[in-house]
């Protein structure tokens, strides 16, 4: 089971999500939150896999309350999931630590499986977040000597990566086995010096006509 905690401080949002999210065979709803500071406390005491988490909230809003998770609980995912694609919320909260950043409007059944993708470590961001962040890079700058030291094997999977594609499935186009998709995503990581695979993806989409 995945537990989730959710995170948002409308009451009717809150319960709309637990009655759809319940509905998954393998998702628990752990708690619920209104604020920041209640949510860094339940996941003190509850532990829950993923958080789906709110930006705009009193007290204590989403970008805050996922610096303070991912610092304390590392462990624990955070999917942001709210109403605002504003420039300053997107970068704030996956510089912070987010695993992914989704609008409202997402269908219920796509929110299920970002939840799950973000579980097993896989970025996931809504197709008007990624536009976004592309818009921002209007030119391809030169290529940085990092990323042209790649193997044409690393660049292959980091094209994969860009476009959300699971270990698995570079796994089965590459005709190579998950484990090795691993290797290959821990060097890429470290020989770029990210973080994880969103960071991976922006880069990587960044220079996407180069790799």
């Amino acid at each position: 089971m995945i537990k989730v905690l959710l995170v948002d401080d409308q009451s009717l949002i809150r319960q709309g999500l637990r009655a759809l999210l319940e509905l998954e065979p393998d998702l628990e709803i752990l708690g619920e939150a209104e604020n920041g500071e209640i949510a860094i406390n339940l996941v003190e005491e509850l532990h829950p896999n993923v958080v789906l988490m709110d930006i705009r909230m009193p007290i204590m809003d989403g970008v805050a309350a996922t610096k303070a998770i991912q610092t304390r609980f590392p462990a624990t995912k955070i999917l942001v999931l709210t109403t605002f694609d504003d420039d300053e919320y997107v970068k704030a909260a996956l510089q912070n630590g987010a695993m992914g950043y989704l609008l409202k409007d997402t269908p219920s059944e796509e929110l299920a499986v970002a939840i799950r993708a973000v579980d097993k470590g896989y970025s996931q961001l809504s197709p008007e977040i990624v536009t976004k962040l592309l818009t921002q890079f209007p030119s391809t700058p030169p290529l940085p000597p990092s990323l042209a030291e790649l193997t044409p094997r690393e660049k292959e999977v980091l094209r994969l990566i860009a476009i959300g594609a699971s270990n698995r499935e570079i796994a089965q186009k590459l005709y190579i086995s998950e484990g090795t998709v691993k290797n290959h995503v821990t060097n890429i990581l470290s020989r770029l010096e990210l973080r994880d695979r969103t960071q991976a993806a922006i880069l990587a989409n960044t220079y996407f006509s180069c790799l």
